[in-house]
């Protein structure tokens, strides 16, 4: 009896509280609702009236510069750029952003950067000071070629995530000594076996593969977030400290001893204090396989989700196959009708580039950390080394004829 009376007077208090706060609750909750949509609408409006541009890379017989000429392009495209408070709720001011994209078109491999309109200069002037023989070119956007029918079209669409924390880089173009701009018969390029992989589609078929960049910062209330989160740089300190521990062995009167790292361990360290020196980009990947149904290649999806494996390390990080258009049950997809909804917004996303901001916000994936060095593995010019039958280059690079020939 006394059990009871103690559980009614408890009951009784905390129905008391919540009469009392949950006007305050609700206050709360449509302040911070209307806060986010208001946030999604000025944002909207505000990229739309940015304009896009879209660039293509045509990149020549030869070119003698390691990935780190690449590292050098993001670095200056890493513009962590705000604006005042005005300017983030009241206008919607958003970081830039940009896609880099390589895609197989029928088998023939292209490169492209997409960006916004008033940041095309700067992607340009970037590349030329970088790679001085391509030729980059503005261009209509290839995807409005298309149009997703799924009565006549199969789609498959795919993002990728990391199989580690953030603070574990993937394995580089440094890994692969290729920051010492060895002769070109020595270089291991890995992204020859993305090329190589990529010019094997037929007539018909398109692959494409879409890496959405945007500078790094710590959100916090100028973003639209209540709460800031914590730095990067912080969290892969801790982590080195925390792999230090792990190396340093307890006496028996249970005070640390000398540590003890082993080999992994201190490669582990060292490729996140290199990472640490890095500049830091939030990112998204996403590749889409698509084609007439009569020709779709039903081994292509899972060729497609293996495409990044050589930038994988056992005891760093990789990237893996993440949200993907499919269902395991039938009965998860009563007539097939929301996997047709997949990949008609799959496809939309990737036309509009849309990922950090509405409609398509974390679009099926969150986003995760890649530094410069990264990046420039994964998206770089390769040279002679690779062989990819699909990728076409130019002569040479166009120039101006010499100032002393005689009129």
């Amino acid at each position: 009896m006394i059990y009871y009376s103690y559980m009614d007077a408890l009951l009784n208090s905390v129905w008391h509280y919540v009469g009392i706060l949950w006007p305050y609750g609700l206050a709360i909750l449509i302040v911070h609702t209307f806060i986010q949509k208001w946030m999604e609408y000025v944002r909207t409006d505000f990229n739309i009236k940015q304009g896009s541009t879209l660039l293509e890379i045509k990149i020549p017989r030869e070119i003698m510069k390691s990935p780190l000429a690449m590292e050098l392009v993001f670095t200056a495209l890493h513009l962590p750029i705000d604006g005042n408070w005005v300017s983030s709720y009241l206008k919607g001011n958003v970081r830039p952003w940009f896609s880099c994209e390589i895609i197989s078109d029928e088998g023939n491999i292209r490169f492209f950067i997409w960006t916004q309109t008033k940041f095309k200069d700067t992607v340009e002037a970037q590349l030329y000071a970088q790679y001085p023989t391509v030729e980059v070119y503005e261009v209509p956007d290839y995807v409005s070629r298309f149009k997703f029918d799924p009565e006549k079209q199969d789609l498959y669409g795919a993002c990728f995530k990391l199989t580690a924390p953030d603070v574990y880089p993937i394995k580089t173009y440094v890994d692969y000594g290729m920051d010492k701009d060895p002769k070109e018969e020595f270089k291991i390029d890995p992204l020859t076996s993305t090329l190589e992989t990529m010019s094997t589609l037929k007539k018909g078929e398109q692959m494409w593969i879409q890496i959405i960049i945007q500078a790094h910062m710590s959100k916090g209330l100028k973003a639209g977030h209540l709460f800031k989160t914590k730095n990067w740089q912080d969290e892969a300190k801790e982590e080195i400290e925390k792999i230090r521990e792990e190396s340093t062995p307890k006496t028996e009167d249970d005070y640390p001893g000398f540590p003890n790292p082993t080999k992994g361990e201190m490669e582990k360290i060292a490729a996140i204090e290199r990472s640490i020196g890095k500049f830091p980009f939030d990112c998204a990947i996403r590749g889409m396989y698509f084609a007439d149904k009569e020709i779709y290649n039903k081994g292509r999806p899972g060729v497609l989700g293996g495409v990044f494996r050589q930038y994988s390390s056992n005891y760093l990080n990789g990237f893996k196959r993440g949200w993907h258009i499919n269902f395991d049950y039938p009965w998860q997809d009563f007539m097939g009708i929301r996997l047709t909804g997949f990949k008609r917004a799959f496809f939309e996303a990737y036309r509009t580039r849309g990922y950090f901001h509405g409609p398509f916000k974390n679009f099926a994936e969150k986003p995760f950390i890649l530094m410069t060095e990264e990046l420039a593995t994964i998206f770089h010019f390769p040279g002679s080394v690779s062989q990819a039958p699909g990728l076409s280059r130019i002569p040479s690079k166009k120039s101006d004829a010499p100032s002393n020939l005689p009129i």
